[in-house]
């Protein structure tokens, strides 16, 4: 951090689990959304009933961000939908490393030549690149984005697409971008 850089704001709130089809999340309140610096996706670093975490906060599509619960956090909260817990988030500017999806895995290793180049894309990067695959229902559509992003990336394309962040989410837990029960 340089001397004139603010460190980040921490922000503490409370929130209720919720189970969206089979996957708990903590949807965070407006208030604690309003405070994070984007309304996309946003790296932080927190703790949940105890538990500490490091993980990228989903946008909700409605100006609005939630938590997937893995393991770990949901077995802290109880493994119940209801559980009201504390949490605090702290931005920050260094991403965890995304989980890349076995299509996307398969087709880097079958490129055979860019092994360095997805590791010279920063962690943010490669969170976009998994992203704009897997936010879509489709499987035709999600084959070709794999095809497309290798062929980007094999002509020195850093970043998939100026695609909108804070509408492109989970399609698991979202319908046209926003979260799955939201009013």
């Amino acid at each position: 951090m340089s001397p004139t850089a603010a460190p980040a704001k921490t922000i503490s709130f409370s929130a209720t689990t919720e189970v969206l089809g089979d996957r708990p999340i903590l949807r965070l309140p407006q208030e604690a959304s309003d405070q994070l610096p984007s309304r996309g996706q946003v790296a932080v670093s927190g703790q949940v009933a105890g538990a500490d975490f490091t993980t990228v906060l989903e946008p909700d599509g409605r100006k609005g961000h939630w938590i997937s619960l893995d393991d770990t956090l949901w077995s802290h909260l109880g493994e119940a939908e209801g559980t009201a817990g504390d949490v605090t988030v702290t931005p920050s500017k260094e991403w965890p490393e995304v989980t890349v999806p076995d299509d996307l895995a398969s087709a880097l290793e079958a490129a055979g030549d860019l092994d360095e180049v997805w590791q010279s894309l920063t962690p943010m990067a490669r969170w976009e690149w998994v992203r704009w695959i897997t936010a879509t229902r489709s499987a035709d559509t999600r084959a070709r984005r794999v095809d497309v992003a290798i062929s980007k990336l094999e002509n020195g394309k850093r970043r998939p697409c100026c695609f909108d962040l804070s509408s492109c989410t989970d399609p698991e837990l979202s319908k046209s971008g926003k979260l799955i029960g939201l009013t």
